[in-house]
């Protein structure tokens, strides 16, 4: 039996169980986009603020604050019509990493307001920090 080749299948399920993947990749998303003098420090108070928005109920850490929203929706929308495409749309989900690129989004044929675009960038990053 391969004892190396089971080991690395247990590792690869655990990690995918855990979704520590996932974890790491939101955590260094935070470290480059505050970009903190202490980094190390900072990932302890990120992570200390999750476990109590885990249990208290409290809101999750976001590192995009609505100002951030607005700025990432104006610059697709470089016209200035209020809206974006489905294809924007989807494209800054997955740039944000809050989907998926294999993920089935429903087009409904509207354009994505402003409203849409942060209410869903909200909700989604609330589910992933919610799922760790």
């Amino acid at each position: 039996m391969n004892t190396a080749g089971n080991r690395e299948l247990q590792a690869k399920e655990y990690l995918e169980k855990h979704r520590i993947m996932e974890l790491l990749s939101q955590l260094t998303s935070f470290l480059l986009f505050v970009r903190p003098k202490k980094p190390r420090e900072y990932l302890i108070s990120l992570l200390e603020r999750l476990k109590i928005a885990k249990v208290t109920g409290v809101s999750f850490p976001f590192f995009m604050d609505n100002s951030n929203i607005v700025s990432m929706f104006e610059m697709m929308d470089s016209s200035g019509r209020g809206c974006i495409s489905f294809v924007q749309y989807k494209e800054a989900l997955k740039n944000l990493g809050l989907c998926t690129a294999n993920e089935v989004l429903n087009d409904d044929g509207h354009r994505i307001t402003l409203d849409k675009f942060r209410d869903e960038v909200n909700r989604r990053t609330e589910e992933v920090w919610s799922s760790f």
